[in-house]
């Protein structure tokens, strides 16, 4: 999808989720026949004209103000991280350069190193496109064997819709997916001429309507951090915590660092995968994936 095209469908997906009470309009007369706020609506409370508000929201090339783009996102009730994507995707500029082609991503030996340390709780390394740039044992384990599949299989995102293992070992796997594609379309708005981010949209678009109906959706987060039920074929039923972390020197690398509460009987599930922990030795070291 062009650009363009993206920011007229972020607009329209943002204005359709407020209804007016929420914005403080109240209901209006009549029948409405679209969903959530009218485009006159949300110029009126953004303080803009309507033409140009529409041009906006059609992708015409205008260039709003800074003013005038933050009094959208307050009318549209946008967090930090769709103002954000809001920004990006009118001012490709302003965060990240639209570029055709990044370089391949290289994870440090000291990383590596603290991946290992990790263990025996599971810890990975995501990057771009949340491929999965390294992962220990027990995060192999916990998974799949990442070291084994092609390089382009090494994504988490993949994973969760074409794995049928995923659906399985993840209890929520309908929110690790929603989240999983809603990172994802973050990530579109600084690299929207990345090629191997449009493969991967395209290959999960053909194959799979959950990913889909969700990409529709145009919903962006970021999480940080969380907690992750799993029911693990080895280990049974346990709850880990996971923290991300960013890597100084390269913005778009995270550690991701999962924990038990001490003591918990989720503490003493996850030791179990160490047995179902791949036999092969060697640790996070992958192949370079493209």
């Amino acid at each position: 999808m062009e650009r363009d095209d993206e920011l007229s469908e972020f607009l329209r997906s943002r204005r359709a989720r407020v209804t007016p009470a929420e914005a403080g309009l109240g209901p209006g007369a009549g029948v409405r026949r679209v969903p959530g706020l009218r485009r006159e609506e949300v110029a009126r409370l953004a303080g803009v004209n309507v033409d140009y508000y529409v041009r906006l929201e059609r992708g015409r090339r205008i260039n709003p103000s800074d003013s005038v783009l933050d009094a959208v996102a307050r009318a549209l009730r946008l967090n930090a991280t769709e103002r954000a994507h809001l920004f990006a995707l009118v001012r490709p500029g302003s965060t990240r350069p639209a570029r055709r082609s990044v370089p391949p991503q290289r994870v440090r030996p000291s990383v590596h190193r603290i991946l290992d340390a990790h263990e025996p709780l599971p810890a990975m390394v995501l990057g771009r496109r949340m491929d999965v740039l390294a992962a220990n044992r027990p995060a192999r384990a916990l998974y799949t064997d990442w070291e084994a599949l092609p390089g382009p299989s090494r994504n988490m995102v993949r994973f969760l819709f074409t794995d049928p293992a995923a659906r399985s070992v993840l209890v929520d796997w309908a929110g690790s997916a929603t989240e999983a594609v809603a990172h994802l379309r973050l990530y579109q708005g600084r690299y929207p001429a990345d090629p191997l981010l449009a493969d991967l949209i395209r290959d999960l678009s053909a194959t799979s309507e959950d990913f889909r109906d969700r990409w529709a959706d145009h919903d962006v987060h970021q999480h940080t951090y969380g907690a992750k039920s799993f029911n693990h074929p080895v280990a049974g039923r346990f709850t880990l915590t996971y923290e991300l972390l960013g890597v100084l020197d390269d913005a778009d690398q995270f550690l991701t660092l999962y924990t038990a509460e001490p003591g918990s009987a989720s503490e003493a599930a996850v030791r179990h995968l160490r047995t179902a922990s791949i036999s092969r030795v060697g640790s996070s070291r992958f192949p370079d994936p493209h």
